[in-house]
């Protein structure tokens, strides 16, 4: 029997048991993408992330799954993968070559890390057909469409309004989002600059508690609306999640803390 080491680390946060939830799996060779999807499945958390040894150029590759599906980019496990790696003794910054480019992580002064990621706009676009119905938001809500294997976006008039939002689960994951696999809900912040919720059945998450990767589609959005380029955000889900954000051309900086708060192995065949 064979075991992968692997740690979970709360993202998002300065405390345990808040933020988002990811395990982190550090196999000494590459898996299978088969092998890495059921692991992720039997974690059943919103992302399990598989960084590879690091090549001769000192990058890494890194892989992130849901219980359903790999995606493209994810924020909060690289996070999390960031804060286990610093943790075990790797330098700063940490280079990872993933679907979406070579990502950068960084360590701050104060212990946070700042992770360089791509900015991904959306574009004003019709709802599809039951979405908007199916999130609980009112019709005519203002909606956003953002590039193929992303999201939409979705603004409502306040933080209460996304607080208050009961989707209708089962409804919303029969929408056809053209091509994309989750959904933000976003409104002004009562203490912050703006605050989202996330919501996708499509990839086996109802709700995820705080979705990085969201932000660098809300980011140039809020940014646009409140003509600065340093922005607050919260994800206001039930653990709840911070963020301080930049944008820097077409990069964006999504700045956090993680905590880890398990470690453990994986007996594989």
């Amino acid at each position: 029997m064979k075991t992968i080491p692997f740690y979970q680390s709360d993202a998002f946060t300065d405390r345990p048991f808040a933020g988002n939830p990811a395990a982190v799996c550090l196999p000494e060779t590459p898996l299978e993408a088969s092998l890495m999807q059921s692991i992720a499945k039997e974690m059943n958390l919103s992302e399990t992330a598989f960084p590879e040894p690091p090549g001769p150029d000192g990058v890494r590759r890194l892989r992130w799954f849901t219980p359903g599906l790999e995606v493209d980019l994810c924020g909060h496990a690289t996070l999390a993968t960031a804060a286990v790696l610093f943790e075990l003794g790797d330098p700063s910054p940490l280079r990872f070559r993933t679907r979406s480019g070579v990502l950068t992580v960084e360590r701050e002064p104060d212990g946070s890390l700042r992770m360089d990621f791509p900015l991904m706009p959306a574009d004003p676009a019709a709802p599809p057909a039951g979405m908007v119905e199916a999130l609980g938001c009112a019709p005519g809500a203002e909606t956003a469409r953002g590039p193929v294997g992303q999201y939409w976006m979705v603004r409502v008039p306040s933080q209460a309004t996304v607080e208050a939002l009961r989707p209708d689960f089962s409804t919303l994951g029969k929408v056809d989002l053209d091509g994309r696999v989750g959904v933000a809900v976003t409104a002004p912040g009562e203490e912050v600059d703006f605050v989202s919720r996330f919501f996708a059945p499509w990839a086996g998450i109802d709700e995820d508690p705080v979705t990085g990767s969201a932000h660098c589609m809300l980011a140039p959005y809020w940014a646009k609306e409140l003509d600065r380029d340093r922005l607050t955000a919260r994800q206001v889900s039930e653990r709840g999640g911070d963020l301080l954000i930049e944008l820097h051309g077409d990069r964006v900086h999504l700045i956090g803390r993680a905590v880890t708060v398990a470690e453990g192995s994986v007996r594989i065949p």
